[in-house]
């Protein structure tokens, strides 16, 4: 009897689908605490006529496909949860046209963002969007990842021109254009990013790009307080400041970076800024900020321009996540993602820091404060029942908060399996018109089953 895999084979080549047990496994999981699930088969397309050929027939034989990128995602986006085929784009990985007159290029979904910078700087371009790991293109688009330099350049919605997506029928089809604007048709860049493979798999990416600044100066900034830190950054955005990163570590990650890598950073609230542009510009720009810094308390404020001695002033957030990670073997990070309208921002990490005190588990807070997302980093033991209860009774917490102040359950890390339950809760009866276009596009719920929307909800529909 012919097998589903036998004709994966068969569309793509023998050496392009597997059910080694090695390969299952890495692509049974993300970077998150969630559950892994064994996908049947993983297969490496090349190119957008096989995806829709894969998709065709597995949409005819009613196959789970998840695409896959590199497994950085944060909340179990590409967890086989319903087995299936796990679609790897790690071969379509080109950089097919940079075109610098009108700042654009066009890559393939397999892309890594160093990648395609290290091609970039050939022509004094750089693509802005930086989530901090080594994502994959398509992945970023597909979770709408943004990071620190948002605060300037914007989310990965913003940077997206045009996308090539294979339907769950095998349609392909493109949801924008080279135009800079257009006023033509709904705005289908804006649906199928941050649509988390669910609507489409995407197979070709059309992307802003940026000059390089003339001159780039890091600074780094220590308060009394988080407070006070957080009210720095609310002076700053409204003084108009061209800030490019602004990033807050509260005095817990400080002294946890200090441990991991025996550094001495004053073991306070910090924040790690950027500014970009031309040197007579920055220095206005610099001089206005410390006079901000320093109506806050700030008693410690450092800037540099040299880019060794900008990346040693930087180390404490670079190396944050790598620093709780190893500082607890056997545990698993789980990192927090709400994100509330600025105005909202101090109370918010206030209130974040107090519920985190009075847990039983230790928290750290950092954020991306100069767009109103923050984050809590946990370590927890996924053995321990009660461990893993407390941390997910703090995340709902969190949550909650965010929502109430007419913030969002996820500022960037996407919804996936761990925020899909608050998509009622966040959207209300815009929840319904989301399932209702995901029925629309694929009817048979082949695509990242039980991402976003939930079994019961598309039921309903």
């Amino acid at each position: 009897m012919i097998t589903f895999i036998d004709e994966l084979k068969r569309l793509l080549s023998e050496d392009r689908v597997t059910v080694n047990e090695t390969v299952l496994e890495q692509h049974s999981r993300d970077e998150s605490y969630h559950q892994p699930s064994l996908p049947d088969v993983v297969i490496f397309p090349k190119s957008a006529d096989e995806v829709s050929a894969v998709l065709k027939f597995a949409n005819e034989n009613d196959i789970p496909v998840i695409a896959f990128g590199l497994g950085s995602s944060l909340e179990g986006h590409v967890i086989p949860q319903h087995g299936g085929i796990s679609m790897d784009t790690s071969l379509m990985n080109s950089v097919l046209e940079i075109r610098e007159r009108d700042f654009l290029v066009k890559v393939q979904p397999g892309v890594t963002r160093s990648q395609l910078n290290k091609e970039l700087k050939k022509y004094g371009l750089f693509f802005s969007v930086d989530p901090g790991a080594d994502a994959t293109l398509g992945g970023m688009a597909a979770t709408n990842a943004s990071g620190t330099t948002s605060v300037r350049y914007g989310i990965m919605r913003d940077n997206v021109r045009d996308l090539e997506v294979v339907l769950a029928n095998g349609d392909i089809i493109h949801t924008g254009s080279l135009a800079t604007k257009s006023s033509s048709g709904l705005h289908l860049n804006g649906l199928f990013i941050g649509s988390e493979g669910t609507l489409g798999v995407f197979t070709e990416l059309t992307l802003k790009v940026y000059g390089i600044p003339e001159v780039t100066m890091a600074g780094r900034a220590t308060f009394p307080s988080v407070e006070q830190a957080v009210e720095a950054v609310n002076g700053i955005m409204l003084a108009g400041i061209p800030i490019a990163r602004i990033e807050l570590v509260d005095a817990l990650s400080i002294k946890q970076v200090n441990r991991s890598i025996n550094t001495s950073f004053e073991e306070k609230p910090t924040l790690f800024l950027e500014f970009h542009g031309n040197e007579a510009g920055l220095n206005q720009d610099v001089a206005f900020a410390r006079e901000i810094v320093a109506d806050q308390g700030c008693k410690d404020i450092q800037f540099e321009t040299d880019s060794i001695a900008r990346s040693e002033l930087w180390s404490a957030r670079h190396n944050l996540a790598y620093s709780f990670i190893h500082s607890s073997p056997g545990k698993k990070l789980m990192v927090t993602d709400a994100s509330v309208p600025l105005d909202r921002l101090t109370a918010a990490i206030l209130d974040t820091r107090k519920k985190v005190d009075a847990s039983s588990i230790e928290g750290a807070i950092v954020g991306h404060v100069g767009d109103g997302n923050y984050h809590v980093m946990f370590m927890i033991d996924l053995k321990n029942a009660e461990e893993v209860s407390e941390a997910k009774r703090l995340n709902e917490e969190i949550v909650n908060y965010a929502l109430n102040a007419g913030g969002t359950c996820t500022g960037e890390h996407g919804v996936g399996i761990g925020k899909a339950k608050y998509q009622r809760l966040e959207h209300g009866k815009a929840y319904d018109v989301m399932a209702g276009i995901k029925n629309t596009l694929d009817p048979k719920g082949i695509l990242n089953p039980g991402k976003i929307f939930t079994e019961e909800t598309l039921i309903t529909q």
